[in-house]
């Protein structure tokens, strides 16, 4: 189940589209499918095949498909098609337009060539139009690919409709990153929710004349939170647009079913924050602290979460995973989710630094372990070892939780013993380290989002406002959010911000660093945020940055420009006046508690 706790920003897709013969039920056969892999918004490669079919094509679906009898009488069969296509699938997120038909036709050609179907997590763009478009009516695949600008050349060719749901995809892209930290989150956002029967007749009886008439012309149309109360005050709903306005309004609109929340709603208010990353954190926060019954998604069980530890108050310490961080002399790196994973991440340092595989006691043998007897251990056990040696090889293991570049320089390590085990014809060797070094990476992948939040440098994020020209700082260190909020109006005040977010995030790198379970959401999502906003421009803050970096900062703003560096802002831009730190236009967006902003009276 790793694949649905990665990241969306990191995640792989496979868009998906197949052309059939027309026909249904068991007479239905595939005649092409198209692939296209996207990752991080953009595309990356793409494989297309024809597919021989038992019987002839109907002279209509050739007309409108183009593919003539002759094209399928020489394609390759079904045996040589699919698997090639189940290794593409293999670890991915499949993607398609409709998809549940897309589904069932490749299910199917699957079974008739006895082929288990692989259960990728699937995503369909017109649900996921229908979630992050709500305003959209057609969603087709043409009328999407217009509405977003996307300029379709080719229809009803497999790979032609895969490259164009590809690119429905990417431009949903940031929409989904900001809605869904991982992919769970992405399937459950565009998940078919059946009501209960009872459910389902409650809201054949609230008809649209039913439904409150709001006066939505309080809110603004800015960046932030709304809130959904009922008479006695209660908080029913909790949302977040880059337009509180128009998506708090989206929730009543005629073509909208009704939640089961908006027969009880009465009063909203809302957080005016200055960016869209505000209203991100902001959101998170406020549904953690009120849970309110109509939001899908909230916070998940912090007992799920793990840590990596090693304590080095112990003779030849252990890595060894536990539910709580290590208190004392140690290295912490986490929390993590996937225990498999995590167990896998320290079979695999502890047989390349050959680390005792055993408990915290250490046991005293007169022949090697199994794993010495493989060379995958030290064996401290026989009582000959060097304290000193074995130190050594932990001290290589830990640098990949105490140092940011580390992970790549223990691919480096692995690749270097295994082309010095090829040129010494030990090839078992080598094989075995080549499966390692392609297994370290992949587990390296999925965790890199918190070993890089954790030990990453501190820097200073300036997330923009989605059309004035002010921008909102974020304060990040030692992988947690520390401080945010408008950015000051004198450099000495953000100078003086700035010294104390780096106090209160740590040194990066020490020993016991790391996230606490309660942040490790708003880690994602910062995450999440910067990784789809490559443009963001961001201030690294270690060695602690000159006054005149961070007047760039502040001048940033009069420019306007959504486009600066990701080091440094510029320098030359004249200085603007923003609000003062703490607030905002209505309400201090960084204060999740009993103050509100200006709030909108619904007619009960």
């Amino acid at each position: 189940m790793e694949l649905l706790e990665q990241p969306v920003a990191t995640a792989e897709f496979l868009v998906l589209d197949t052309e059939t013969n027309g026909l249904g039920g068991d007479a239905c056969e595939l005649t092409e499918v198209g692939a296209v892999l996207v990752g991080g918004g953009e595309l990356h490669d793409s494989w297309s095949s024809l597919v021989r079919t038992a019987n002839p094509l109907r002279r209509g679906i050739q007309r409108f498909t183009g593919i003539t009898q002759e094209m399928v009488d020489s394609a390759p069969s079904l045996e040589q098609v699919m698997p090639p296509l189940r290794q593409r699938l293999d670890g991915r997120v499949m993607v398609a337009h409709n998809a549940p038909f897309d589904r069932r036709v490749l299910r199917q050609g699957f079974e008739r060539i006895g082929l288990e179907w692989p259960r990728p997590p699937v995503l369909c763009t017109a649900a996921l139009a229908r979630a992050l478009l709500p305003l959209q009516q057609a969603r087709r695949l043409g009328a999407l690919a217009d509405a977003l600008g996307i300029e379709v050349e080719l229809a009803h060719r497999a790979l032609a409709d895969a490259e164009t749901c590809a690119r429905v995809l990417c431009a949903l892209f940031p929409r989904l990153c900001a809605n869904a930290v991982t992919v769970a989150d992405a399937l459950a956002l565009v998940a078919v929710r059946r009501p209960r029967r009872r459910v389902a007749a409650r809201r054949a009886t609230l008809t649209v004349a039913d439904r409150p008439e709001v006066d939505f012309a309080q809110l603004p149309r800015d960046p932030g939170v709304y809130l959904f109360r009922d008479q006695a005050g209660a908080t029913l709903y909790v949302g977040k647009s880059i337009s509180i306005r128009s998506r708090a309004r989206a929730h009543f609109a005629p073509s909208t079913p009704p939640a089961q929340w908006t027969a009880h709603a009465s009063i909203v208010d809302y957080r005016a924050t200055r960016s869209e990353l505000g209203a991100l954190v902001l959101e998170n926060r406020l549904i953690k602290e009120l849970r309110p019954p109509g939001n899908v998604r909230l916070t998940r069980r912090d007992d799920r979460l793990l840590y990596i530890r090693c304590r080095l108050d112990i003779p030849f310490p252990i890595l060894e995973l536990a539910s709580e961080p290590a208190s004392g002399h140690a290295v912490t790196v986490g929390p993590l989710r996937g225990r498999r994973l995590a167990h896998e991440l320290i079979e695999q340092l502890d047989s390349l630094f050959g680390l005792r595989h055993c408990g915290r006691r250490l046991p005293r043998r007169d022949h090697p372990s199994a794993y010495g007897q493989m060379g995958r251990c030290l064996s401290p056990c026989l009582g000959n070892l060097d304290p000193n040696l074995y130190r050594r090889r932990l001290d290589e293991a830990l640098r990949l939780f105490v140092d940011g570049d580390a992970a790549a320089r223990l691919l480096a390590h692995v690749e270097r013993q295994m082309r010095a085990a090829a040129q010494e014809r030990r090839y078992e060797r080598a094989l075995w380290l080549r499966r390692r070094w392609r297994r370290l990476r992949t587990i390296l992948g999925r965790l890199e989002g918190v070993l890089e939040a954790t030990h990453a440098r501190p820097r200073l994020v300036l997330a923009p406002h989605p059309t004035a020209p002010t921008y909102e700082g974020f304060w990040i260190a030692g992988g947690r959010l520390v401080d945010w909020g408008p950015l000051p109006e004198e450099v000495e005040e953000l100078e003086r911000r700035t010294t104390a977010a780096l106090a209160r995030g740590g040194r990066v790198g020490e020993l016991g660093a790391h996230v606490p379970p309660s942040e490790v959401d708003e880690v994602r999502i910062v995450a999440s945020y910067l990784a789809s906003h490559p443009e963001t421009p961001q201030l690294v803050l270690d060695p602690p940055p000159e006054r005149e970096a961070l007047a760039g900062c502040l001048a940033c703003q009069e420019n306007g420009s959504s486009t600066t560096s990701a080091t440094t802002p510029p320098e030359s831009a004249p200085t603007t006046t923003v609000a003062p730190v703490g607030t905002s236009r209505r309400t201090n967006a960084s204060a999740i508690g009993p103050s509100r902003g200006d709030t909108a009276t619904l007619p009960s």
